[in-house]
């Protein structure tokens, strides 16, 4: 079950609650992000790349798009990107890093959520979600609405953490998911709250078979997971 997580402060929506605290984080968001993962997230990233390339992409959406990191590696493979997100600081930082790889004719950013795609019917032949899936205000809406703006045989990638299941892993994780990183996180982005959301918004998401349910529940098929550094995060797919 989806355990209802409060992530930021007792005022508002989830929705709410995510964008201010993305906004907030934001101008150190990529420097904590590479720090906590000692560059691991990219190497994940760059499995989304592999398998996007295996068939062309004319139109691709990166759904929570953050700093729009993979957005601008999947311009490798996708004639056309377009990130949406909830936080306009987040996209700010986006759109300097688009500019400065002068992706600026390719990659397109705008503030959308999840559950309200501002795309017609069919728009996209692929599309992502990197490590933001979790913070979706309405989960099953937010995969509805994706399956609604993907073409037939279009691809769904999604990129989350998850929970080590075997030793040592979930050992060290706990300890450093829970601890170090929250203490870090506090110290460099001088937040007391955005990184202990992080820890419980992963242990509130709904991780493998049971997201995978949830995937074909809302409209998709061929559902697949692979873990990934031990379980620390996982690679799902789906097809439409």
């Amino acid at each position: 079950m989806n355990v209802p997580v409060k992530p930021y402060s007792e005022a508002g929506s989830k929705r709410e609650q995510v964008e201010r605290m993305f906004d907030h984080i934001s101008p150190r968001y990529d420097l904590l992000n590479r720090w906590f993962s000692l560059g691991i997230d990219q190497r994940w990233r760059r499995l989304v790349m592999r398998g996007l390339a295996e068939r062309p992409v004319e139109h691709l959406l990166d759904v929570a798009t953050g700093t729009a990191d993979l957005a601008i590696l999947c311009a490798e493979h996708a004639q056309r990107v377009t990130g949406v997100d909830v936080s306009e600081g987040m996209l700010a930082h986006g759109t300097e890093k688009v500019r400065s790889q002068r992706l600026d004719e390719r990659i397109h950013l705008q503030r959308a959520p999840a559950e309200d795609l501002p795309f017609a019917d069919g728009t996209f032949d692929a599309i992502t979600v990197a490590f933001g899936v979790r913070n979706f205000d309405d989960l099953g809406r937010g995969i509805r609405e994706m399956h609604r703006v993907m073409r037939p045989e279009g691809r769904l990638f999604v990129l989350e953490f998850s929970r080590p299941k075997a030793f040592p892993f979930r050992q060290v994780f706990r300890l450093y998911f829970h601890r170090v990183m929250p203490f870090i996180g506090r110290l460099v982005s001088r937040d007391a709250a955005a990184y202990d959301y992080l820890p419980r918004s992963v242990e509130a998401f709904p991780e493998g078979e049971e997201f995978l349910a949830i995937l074909v529940r809302n409209g998709f098929r061929n559902a697949r997971a692979r873990s990934l550094t031990g379980g620390i995060a996982t690679l799902y797919r789906a097809d439409r």
